[in-house]
């Protein structure tokens, strides 16, 4: 099996690293998209937590389905995916969602990580870009 060298950025010519850099912007697109995504989805089971904690007097003993609104009675079914939904109660449900935000809230810091070693990889691309430019600049000028 052949190993893998690592290629220094400085051997590469301007249509490599501009590849280089297009693949990382394109990168760096679908990573800021799935963090965006992330987010909505831990405002929504904050949102669950905060309408489980929510108790109205004039709703006890009727069955509320979810998605969760703001009225709820001593158990709650909670859509646990693909459309299976268990009873729980609302300190269960509590504990559910805020399982779900803490879960989300791991995967949001590591994608943060992975974003900025992506754009930091990203600016040394440009670097090399930049001081190649500036090099056929000069020696444009000096011919």
């Amino acid at each position: 099996m052949a190993q893998q060298q690592p290629i220094s950025l400085s051997d590469l010519d301007l249509t490599q690293l501009g590849e280089i850099k297009k693949q990382f912007e394109e990168e760096l697109n679908h990573l800021t998209n799935s963090f965006a995504q992330l987010k909505q989805a831990q405002a929504k089971f904050k949102a669950c937590i905060e309408n489980v904690a929510e108790l109205k007097p004039e709703n006890q003993g009727k069955t509320i389905l979810v998605p969760l609104t703001n009225s709820f009675v001593q158990h709650v079914l909670v859509d646990v995916g693909t459309g299976y939904f268990i009873q729980k109660t609302r300190p269960q449900a509590t504990k559910h969602y805020q399982a779900k935000v803490d879960f989300i809230r791991t995967n949001l810091e590591t994608l943060e990580d992975t974003i900025q070693k992506k754009r930091d990889n990203m600016s040394a691309v440009v670097n090399v870009i930049q001081a190649k430019l500036q090099e056929q600049t000069r020696n444009a000028a000096k011919a």
